[in-house]
């Protein structure tokens, strides 16, 4: 762990100036960290907000970003407004990160900071991930997967950094939560992240609530689903749920797995990052 902070911090230390594509999520928020502690005021989070951003996610990239010092300022992205993302295709994520990297390297380029930064990690380069493709097409780095930081790596050295958010659950935008060519809208957005906050307050910490047309499946770790159940008013669940605008409320058996949807894309090459080719000196 201390060699790889060290290839971090060196990464940084050549960079002189940089602007962090921070969601708040552990990962962006090491990315935060270190750049922070190299740079000082020569680095600068940038969080963009949409629909998809459940509001006390904004609430924790404010609060972690005070708490390490750098500066952070928020940036509205309108994903919602491209058809190419709200039709849910296979590669939404690339009109996604098309969308929020526009925003930010314009933004860097006109406030001198030749460098765009993201908390990209060395395990998303094994997963399906057409948002890394248009990052990369626009000139953005990914620090963590340079260095070869797996996201178990992230929560270790956060931890020996002493955030206090090392373990905090992963939180992907909203959109992830529907299948594949099912209409995203912003109500649609809302009710699963209004879904997902009562589930929360009520203790449940690493969930999901997919969203299946009129029904909400429940995805919680297998070993809390049977506590889940003993434990849990489901009468008013349901009836929470249908006020949210759910018709049908079911609980996944099998539990919760990260990138569960991407089952359906067995068959598509994988989406491994050009990050492993050599990265651009500046943003062009």
């Amino acid at each position: 762990m201390s060699n790889k902070l060290h290839q971090l911090q060196s990464l940084f230390h050549s960079m002189d100036r940089a602007l962090i594509a921070y969601s708040g999520g552990i990962d962006s928020t090491l990315v935060a960290k270190v750049a922070y502690d190299l740079l000082g005021d020569r680095a600068l989070a940038v969080t963009a907000d949409s629909p998809s951003l459940l509001p006390e996610e904004l609430e924790d990239a404010r609060t972690q970003a005070a708490e390490i010092g750098i500066a952070h300022r928020v940036v509205v992205t309108h994903e919602m407004d491209n058809p190419n993302y709200t039709s849910n295709p296979t590669n939404r994520c690339y009109f996604c990160k098309s969308e929020l990297h526009d925003t930010l390297k314009p933004l860097a380029l006109a406030e001198g900071y030749p460098y765009v930064v993201d908390g990209v990690n060395a395990d998303d380069l094994q997963d399906y991930r057409p948002g890394i493709q248009a990052a990369q097409e626009r000139g953005a780095r990914s620090p963590l997967a340079e260095v070869g930081i797996t996201k178990l790596e992230v929560r270790e050295i956060s931890k020996q950094l002493g955030l206090p958010w090392w373990d905090k659950p992963a939180q992907p935008c909203l959109s992830s939560r529907f299948p594949y060519g099912e209409l995203i809208t912003a109500e649609k957005l809302q009710r699963v992240g209004r879904s997902e906050r009562y589930l929360r307050q009520r203790g449940w910490k690493t969930l999901r609530v997919r969203s299946d047309g009129d029904t909400a499946r429940i995805e919680l770790p297998p070993d809390e689903i049977q506590a889940f159940v003993s434990q849990t008013d489901l009468d008013s669940l349901v009836t929470a749920f249908r006020d949210f605008g759910f018709a049908y409320v079911t609980l996944d058996l099998e539990g919760y797995r990260s990138g569960k949807l991407n089952r359906v894309l067995a068959d598509l090459p994988s989406a491994r990052s050009s990050l492993l080719r050599p990265q651009p000196d500046t943003l062009q």
